[in-house]
């Protein structure tokens, strides 16, 4: 088997934690086009592009679910991954996780046993899981943290995510604003602290506004230091994405924080999306921006 014959082929393997959104997510693709396998033994995959791509009609968009429930995918999935890319296939592998407490919750509310919790505890079950997945978490194209996510909202993030096509696209941009209140976001490829910047907060006619508001970005562009820093930051990614980029990332979260997520930081990561939405596929995420209202 040589080079793919399925023209703007793309192939998406979803895996992670259990109780981490998977079954969400491949009913997302499964709505907006992919052909999607559940449970897909790790063996079988070489096989399914053995098929002429005649046999495979429509479905150039394979998105598949694949997790410790088949035995031997541990074992095989790191040869299996490797031939594929070799061979000049186009994987791109979405790893889901959430925090303890979070997986914990969702397991007591909907009475679900977790597959490793076998004569042991919830708890137990989810930290031999991450150990067991931490080499895989390592080769994934895109990592998500679920933590903060509903349904609706993470339905949401996949069809952001994957609505691009994938011939001639670049490399997606998140830019995710945060408060330090609540924690660095784990997705978080790279982190700036904001907190330098003057705090809207601290003015009596801003401090109700959000971030998105303009006048919130208007107080802050008045300052030297942050027009400094903008600039700064922006020859910085400029210079570091296309780096990014030739190292085959298809997905990069810039975390942009500030002390409770709703105005400086939130500000901050809506000019930089504006700055790059010309040269990259830009989503703005802010965390924190509702809980902190």
């Amino acid at each position: 088997m040589g080079t793919p014959e399925l023209k703007n082929l793309r192939l998406v393997i979803i895996t992670g934690l259990s109780g981490s959104g998977k079954s969400t997510v491949i009913r997302v693709l499964e709505d907006m086009g992919f052909f999607c396998v559940d449970n897909l033994p790790i063996a079988l995959l070489p096989k399914l592009f053995e098929l002429r791509a005649a046999s495979l009609g429509d479905y150039s968009q394979l998105a598949l679910v694949m997790d410790l429930r088949e035995k031997e995918f541990l074992k095989t999935y790191p040869e299996v991954f490797r031939q594929l890319r070799e061979k000049g296939y186009p994987l791109e592998i979405l790893f889901l996780e959430a925090s303890d407490e979070v997986l914990v919750r969702r397991y007591s509310q909907t009475r679900r046993t977790h597959p490793l919790a076998v004569g042991c505890g919830v708890w137990e079950g989810i930290q031999k899981e991450r150990q067991m997945l931490a080499g895989l978490r390592g080769m994934a194209t895109l990592v998500i943290d679920t933590s903060t996510y509903n349904v609706h909202q993470l339905q949401g993030a996949i069809r952001e995510i994957f609505e691009q096509k994938p011939k001639g696209r670049r490399m997606s941009l998140t830019f995710l604003s945060f408060g330090y209140s609540r924690g660095i976001p784990q997705e978080a490829d790279l982190v700036i602290d904001v907190r330098f910047l003057p705090n809207p907060y601290f003015e009596e006619e801003l401090k109700t506004l959000a971030g998105t508001d303009p006048r919130i970005g208007d107080y802050l562009s008045q300052f030297e230091e942050t027009q400094d820093f903008v600039a700064r930051f922006h020859r910085f990614l400029a210079y570091l994405l296309p780096l990014y980029e030739r190292e085959g990332k298809a997905y990069l979260t810039v975390a942009v924080g500030c002390t409770g997520g709703r105005h400086r930081s939130v500000a901050i990561a809506e000019k930089l999306g504006n700055l790059f939405q010309e040269q990259f596929p830009v989503r703005r995420r802010h965390r924190d921006l509702e809980v902190s209202l």
